[in-house]
């Protein structure tokens, strides 16, 4: 929540609102089962579109279950969004070679269609690589640990080859910061949250959740 509360400051959107919700158990069950499942999905549309009544916008920050946004945004009455799919547009729309690092298993396949679809328009070549050990620091609730693992990740990449790097997801944003600004990699909260921004419906004082 906190990167997204950061992200929201530096946008220049007056009566701007946010409303976290948190679904830990969408995930975890996504993890037991090795993906997002059919129920998982149904569950996850089942919630998005139960927030979007009150909102002008709702913003998806997981990636693992991003898939369900899609079908949420056509029973849904504002727009359902996917935060990967702004950043997947922001990586790729240039072209050239695109590496988008995951932290978690779970979060690859669906991160691997939303790239490549956005590669398809754009003429980029996208490999989308997990940073192993990453989620391991994260459910001990070693943080500091798992920033400091994807930044070395990013950094290497980097070094690698010349390429764009994107965070696919956002629990991954504030490893960015560790990193020279030349070489930081791309992260989703701004990009995302801004792309809720411009879908919300018009006319109204900007709800997102």
């Amino acid at each position: 929540m906190d990167v997204f509360n950061s992200a929201a400051s530096r946008l220049d959107v007056r009566e701007l609102s946010l409303q976290h919700f948190v679904r830990a158990d969408l995930l975890v069950a996504a993890e037991n089962e090795g993906g997002l499942t059919h129920a998982i999905q149904r569950d996850t549309v089942e919630a998005l579109v139960s927030l979007s009544r009150n909102v002008d916008a709702v913003l998806l920050t997981c990636s693992t279950l991003g898939p369900a946004a899609d079908v949420a945004d056509e029973a849904a009455s504002v727009p359902v969004l996917r935060v990967d799919a702004a950043l997947a547009r922001e990586a790729t729309r240039l072209g050239g070679k695109v590496v988008a690092l995951c932290a978690v298993q779970t979060s690859i396949k669906a991160t691997r269609q939303v790239f490549n679809d956005a590669a398809a328009r754009a003429g980029a070549d996208v490999s989308v690589e997990l940073v192993a050990g990453a989620w391991d620091y994260f459910k001990a609730g070693n943080i500091d640990g798992y920033l400091t693992l994807i930044a070395k990740a990013a950094l290497a990449v980097r070094q690698a080859s010349e390429c764009t790097v994107a965070l696919a997801q956002a629990s991954m944003a504030k490893a960015a910061d560790q990193l020279p600004r030349d070489l930081r990699p791309l992260t989703s909260p701004a990009t995302g949250l801004l792309a809720a921004v411009r879908a919300a419906t018009n006319g109204q004082a900007t709800r997102c959740t």
